[in-house]
């Protein structure tokens, strides 16, 4: 009898581990960081801490070309590939950043990015 209960309970208790959420979504651990020209006309910088992967992030201050100008020198700090992309919701010219240590210059500009 013992032992019916006991396997009773182990079976119960891997049904709900199994049924237990998980995320969705899985962190890029890291920082990617990126400057901008505000509308102050200086220029500053960002961090996204933990971004979340597979997820296209539109920078909020770049969003709008008619009133902004792209951001600049990414430098992606993340275990994850970043793919930044020249115009918003992850779309136009892209180029891909390593893990790490994937950097580019004020020349490569973008609006958006996302982390595999």
């Amino acid at each position: 009898m013992r032992l019916r209960t006991s396997l009773a309970a182990a079976l119960g208790a891997f049904a709900l581990v199994l049924t237990l959420p998980t995320s969705s979504q899985a962190a890029a651990i890291g920082e990617f960081q990126y400057s901008y020209v505000g509308l102050d006309g200086r220029t500053h910088f960002r961090i996204l801490l933990d971004p979340d992967s597979r997820e296209c992030i539109t920078l909020p201050e770049v969003a709008d070309p008619a009133a902004s100008e792209p951001a600049h020198s990414p430098r992606n700090r993340t275990a994850s590939t970043a793919t930044v992309f020249t115009e918003a919701e992850c779309e136009g010219d892209f180029f891909v950043l390593r893990p790490l240590t994937g950097r580019g210059s004020e020349r490569l500009k973008l609006r958006s990015v996302v982390f595999s």
